[in-house]
């Protein structure tokens, strides 16, 4: 046996480590798996060969987000059945396997098939990390919020970066083959810890029958929207494009309302992540093109000192987050969707802008803004319910894409000379401000009526956060609530740093001494000697409950078909 001060000693020192791989693959993976989303291949379209179609080339190229849409939710059943670490490598085993056969690709259907594996990988990658971070502690789950806040933000910049001054197309197929495989590096180190913690002998809490059926659900949704997506690069006219979207939004907020479990608690964070992923990457793809250097803009070589400071600032703002009080996390949501809109306010007014460094306030205020927004929907939910919401998150992407898109080819209609063009897509992203504006908005409405709704309906029912602090003591549910949605571990395996394993012999003595079945508020006591609360004694292994609240994928707003994206104005939006 291994004696107690040298082994705790160890296990904390692993754990230490498996918390720094943890964070720095955080840091890695999610911007590869967002940077899978653009469709740039109309960027390099002129150097394709001859007997390419560059219409059919696109629409393959475009497949990534739709297979990245339909993954997501079956990713998520998977990662609570055989855990994130095994899904984390088989993830970024399929990107590295993508980047290399991409040197080789030579027809669209190849392309096609590489670009269905990026998505898949991705679309591993992202539920797996979250609930890995779910795993350990509430600062390494601010850094995944932030983290995917800054990825959105920063994915078109990436996805174009390479592209300067290229000599083939195929690198669209392999942005970043070296970071791809220093991610996968960093996943099979951390499978290696995570194994050696012992934390792969524990039973992984595997999703409730309501759970995996939430989650199948939410693919319904996801197949329509990747069908339409795909649909629309058919010469839709413009109406109907924006028409599609409109419903495909309002599908997916109703089954956020419909399908969200715990009440405000669900519902929430699925409003919030619906709002930050249908607006922030349209909004900063479209920035992007703006401000590049054929339309008059400081080009990919003047965005990054914003896009830096932009990324920065959300990281650090997150990370504060995750020091406040689980209490005011609607307040502090609601406030991060309000500095969106106070984001996309500036976009509004500011932009286009002919240097770099005008474009940091809007950047900043719509990073954070989705920063802390994302970190507190993280923080007002179970392990369910936030997989559920992320579910619903990537087809909110793809129809903000699909709207995004609309509103450009409707202001596009007509413009002819140089000039019209670039007024056209100046105004397609001032009316594209205001639609997203208006619709996180409606957001921040909707979420503050179910918080002042949410105390009445469950009065006096205590609540606690879905995953306690690291040595706190969690309250065990009332049998009422039994049936809500789980932190990560419900069942057999108690969410990090909780206590919250029953215990057979309290058990018996429970049933023997007669005790009645109280509410959680009711048994706990105060202690005279240090006035904190005394756990009851009876533990339930059921989850615990959430705290009550106190492109198309396919039509990406990307530069016109050119051999660099610094180069001339084109004729129009790519249509894939």
């Amino acid at each position: 046996m291994t004696a107690g001060p040298e082994g705790l000693a160890r296990t904390l020192g692993v754990s230490v480590v498996l918390d720094v791989v943890l964070g720095l693959l955080v840091a890695v993976v999610l911007p590869l798996a967002i940077v899978a989303i653009p469709n740039t291949i109309s960027v390099v379209a002129a150097l394709l060969p001859p007997e390419i179609s560059q219409i059919a080339m696109m629409r393959a190229h475009g497949l990534a987000l739709p297979a990245m849409v339909l993954t997501v939710p079956l990713a998520g059943l998977a990662v609570r059945r055989v855990r994130a670490a095994p899904v984390l490598v088989a993830g970024l085993t399929l990107l590295a396997v993508a980047d290399a056969a991409g040197g080789y690709a030579n027809s669209t259907l190849l392309v096609g098939v590489l670009r269905v594996l990026h998505g898949i990988g991705a679309g591993l990658l992202v539920p797996a990390t979250l609930v890995a971070v779910w795993e350990r502690s509430p600062l390494l789950r601010a850094v995944w919020g932030g983290m995917l806040a800054v990825s959105l933000l920063t994915a078109q910049a990436l996805a174009l970066w390479p592209l300067d001054e290229v000599k083939s197309w195929r690198v669209t197929l392999q942005p970043y083959p070296m970071l791809t495989g220093i991610a996968l590096a960093l996943a099979a180190l951390y499978l290696v810890l995570w194994m050696k913690s012992g934390e792969h002998a524990v039973a992984g809490g595997e999703a409730s029958v309501a759970e995996r059926g939430r989650l199948l659900v939410a693919v319904v949704p996801a197949v329509g929207i990747a069908a339409l997506a795909l649909g629309s690069t058919f010469d839709w006219p413009p109406g109907l494009l924006v028409l599609a979207a409109l419903l495909s939004i309002l599908v997916l907020f109703g089954l956020a309302s419909l399908g969200a479990s715990d009440g405000a608690g669900g519902r929430v964070p699925a409003y919030t992540m619906l709002a930050v992923g249908i607006v922030v990457l349209p909004t900063a793809a479209q920035v992007t093109y703006i401000e590049l250097g054929g339309l008059g803009g400081p080009g990919l070589s003047g965005l990054w000192p914003a896009f830096a400071i932009a990324g920065a600032t959300g990281v650090v703002a997150a990370m504060l987050v995750s020091r406040l009080s689980d209490g005011g996390m609607p307040l502090i949501g609601a406030g991060g969707l309000a500095v969106m809109v106070a984001g996309l306010c500036a976009v509004r007014l500011l932009l286009p802008v002919s240097g770099g460094l005008g474009l940091i306030l809007p950047l900043v205020l719509l990073g954070v803004g989705a920063a802390v927004a994302l970190t507190s929907a993280l923080r007002s939910s179970g392990t369910g319910a936030t997989l559920f919401a992320l579910s619903l998150f990537f087809p909110g992407v793809l129809s903000g894409f699909l709207l995004g898109s609309g509103v450009q080819v409707t202001r596009l209609k007509g413009a002819t000379t140089s000039q019209a063009l670039v007024d056209a897509f100046v105004g397609a992203l001032h009316l594209w401000a205001l639609v997203g504006g208006g619709l996180v908005v409606a957001v921040i409405v909707l979420c503050a009526v179910l918080a002042r709704r949410s105390p009445a309906v469950t009065s006096g029912t205590a609540s606690t956060s879905a995953v306690a602090e690291p040595g706190s003591v969690a309250q065990p549910p009332s049998v009422a609530e039994s049936g809500s949605g789980a932190a990560l571990g419900s069942g057999t395996e108690p969410a990090a740093g909780s206590v919250t394993v029953p215990d057979p012999a309290t058990e018996l003595e429970s049933v023997v001494e007669e005790r009645p079945v109280r509410e959680p508020a009711a048994m706990a006591q105060t202690r005279p000697e240090d006035g904190r609360p005394e756990q009851d004694k009876r533990q339930h292994p059921e989850p615990e409950p959430d705290p009550q609240p106190d492109k198309t994928g396919t039509l990406p707003v990307v530069p016109p078909p050119t051999p660099s994206p610094e180069d001339g104005l084109g004729e129009g939006p790519a249509h894939p």
